[in-house]
């Protein structure tokens, strides 16, 4: 069995959440990343290890803040650009509990908990190379989480910044489809009161 369907101690594997993910979803673009990933974690047993040369996959946190109307997000210092708290799984099968870690880690936060066990979100995207790394995807589990806005924030050497954002000014600092989705989402669990 490979690694990236194993379940760990505390949380499911990759496979049992997609499975639960694909089951949650009748949307023709979110089901093919979901198969596309399925297919990448079969042909890649080493998925979880950021060796894997051609991808990787990575645990990222959507952090809300108890009222849901702002998110936490970093200035990428690598990629420039801001985004949600996440990073590499390092072999690590719970990745919600990669993404509440990259998110204490990247943020400084300690207070963070997560919504729901299952999948907010799925998505598949290149990074490119750079230095010593070649261009590769990752396929990146992210969950849905919240913490206290009036926490103090601590800058990692990860980061140019961190930022407590409006929902609705998601898109000035970052238009790009795979954000505006977790936004629509967000405004969605507070519509519903789920969570």
């Amino acid at each position: 069995m490979n690694s990236g369907a194993s379940p760990s101690p505390t949380g499911p594997g990759a496979r049992v959440l997609l499975d639960e993910f694909l089951a949650a979803t009748d949307d023709p673009a979110t089901r093919r990343v979901i198969m596309n990933t399925r297919s990448f974690i079969d042909a890649h047993e080493d998925c979880l290890l950021r060796t894997c040369r051609e991808g990787h996959l990575t645990g990222s946190a959507w952090v809300v803040d108890h009222s849901r109307t702002h998110t936490l997000l970093t200035h990428h210092r690598k990629l420039g650009k801001w985004l949600q708290l996440g990073g590499h799984a390092d072999g690590e099968a719970d990745l919600a509990s990669v993404a509440l870690r990259e998110a204490a880690e990247e943020s400084g936060l300690r207070r963070l908990a997560l919504v729901s066990p299952r999948l907010f979100d799925l998505d598949q995207h290149l990074i490119p190379a750079r230095k010593s790394e070649s261009e590769h995807w990752h396929f990146d589990f992210r969950f849905l989480v919240e913490a206290d806005r009036e926490e103090p924030l601590v800058l990692s050497d990860e980061s140019h910044d961190l930022s407590w954002v409006p929902l609705n000014a998601v898109a000035t600092l970052n238009p790009e489809p795979s954000l505006l989705r977790m936004t629509l989402k967000s405004s969605g669990f507070l519509r519903c009161g789920l969570g």
